[in-house]
């Protein structure tokens, strides 16, 4: 099998069949809490490399951070694995996700896991992981595969195989929401190279018939219609990511509730743009939409500065991401105070299939 035939349309059709039907993924949906957490990593990792590796698997730091997590009364955390921990050591690399479920499961916290990442730099690799470029967003993330072995359809055997395997592995775990299957499919100017990977992933995903739905976190952009249709076409529940004004958050749901399934947003929060706590967790309450943040504890990722900031740039003084820093202090208590109330108030959410578009 070639990258293109993952593109014809009979493959496709023959994938969109074996999802979950509406009635399904809304039934799920029905059993689930309001979902309030955060894209998580700890402050002590620069990436998923370093977050996962044995020498840097650091539980302790984990424990403490989700306890702050967990004190502001978030219930779930998006996680991002990659596929060359389990290239290196696949037993070791499961025994570390066994791990991290635990302590998760400690703090009440439910896992939404991501296989596959689209951002930042291109050429992953293991061992000891660069240092941050100060004032840089991100300066040490790596994506996965990676822009040179998405490419190659003789590595995607490897690619089904870590797919299939972690899947497997969790696959009746009711700790775990579901599998996000690619982080944002067509960002970083690589387009419609990335779709081959993206439906082989749900295929592959689909084979394993895991009791946690299947979703693609796609960068919700108009300019990208044809990576949107697939993404939404052939996820159980629908996910999007929004670091936009309400305003433009309201008119993204609208056209995501004519799907008629589950929506989580699974990346917000980006103070500069006006895309905060106060202006968007009403929304997602209202419309009973999961919203995941981004960023706990401001650390080795830099994501406290904005995607455009320098090298060197001060501290800003409007953080973008991130909500403690390291010692646990908030950013702002007013946010956390904001949070606590909002929660507290919707602890339970009654979810139905009608979706309220105004």
């Amino acid at each position: 099998m070639n990258r293109n035939d993952f593109l014809t349309d009979s493959f496709l059709k023959q994938l969109s069949a074996k999802r979950w039907d509406e009635e399904k993924a809304n039934k799920w949906y029905k059993k689930q809490p309001w979902f309030v957490g955060c894209n998580y990593i700890p402050s002590t990792a620069i990436n998923q490399l370093e977050m996962f590796q044995e020498s840097t698997f650091d539980l302790q730091q984990i424990d403490k951070e989700l306890q702050l997590a967990e004190d502001i009364g978030l219930n779930a955390l998006r996680i991002f694995l990659h596929n060359l921990l389990w290239e290196d050591d696949s037993s070791s690399f499961k025994k570390r996700i066994k791990k991290f479920l635990e302590i998760s499961e400690k703090h009440n916290m439910k896992i939404l896991f991501v296989l596959f990442d689209e951002m930042w730099n291109q050429f992953p690799k293991l061992g000891a992981q660069p240092t941050p470029i100060p004032g840089i967003h991100n300066s040490g993330w790596v994506a996965g595969p990676g822009k040179k072995r998405i490419k190659k359809i003789e590595d995607f055997p490897i690619f089904r195989d870590y797919v299939q395997d972690i899947i497997s592995t969790f696959a009746k775990d009711n700790r775990i929401i579901g599998w996000d299957i690619y982080n944002e499919p067509g960002n970083m100017g690589i387009r419609k190279r990335s779709l081959p990977l993206v439906i082989a992933g749900i295929s592959w995903a689909r084979k394993i018939n895991p009791s946690q739905p299947i979703t693609v976190g796609a960068y919700y952009d108009p300019f990208y219609p044809k990576i949107n249709e697939i993404c939404f076409n052939q996820s159980d529940i629908i996910s999007f990511h929004d670091y936009s004004k309400a305003e433009e958050t309201l008119k993204i749901i609208k056209t995501l509730n004519e799907f008629n399934r589950p929506i989580l947003c699974t990346e917000y929060l980006a103070r500069t743009h006006k895309n905060l706590f106060e202006s968007h967790l009403p929304i997602f309450k209202k419309h009973k939409i999961g919203a995941f943040h981004w960023g706990l504890v401001a650390g080795k990722t830099q994501t406290i500065y904005p995607w455009d900031s320098k090298k060197g740039n001060a501290e800003p003084e409007l953080w973008y991401h991130d909500v403690f820093y390291p010692d646990g202090t908030p950013y702002s208590q007013n946010e956390i105070e904001f949070i606590k109330e909002i929660i507290k108030k919707h602890k339970k959410i009654n979810y139905t299939n009608k979706r309220n578009d105004k």
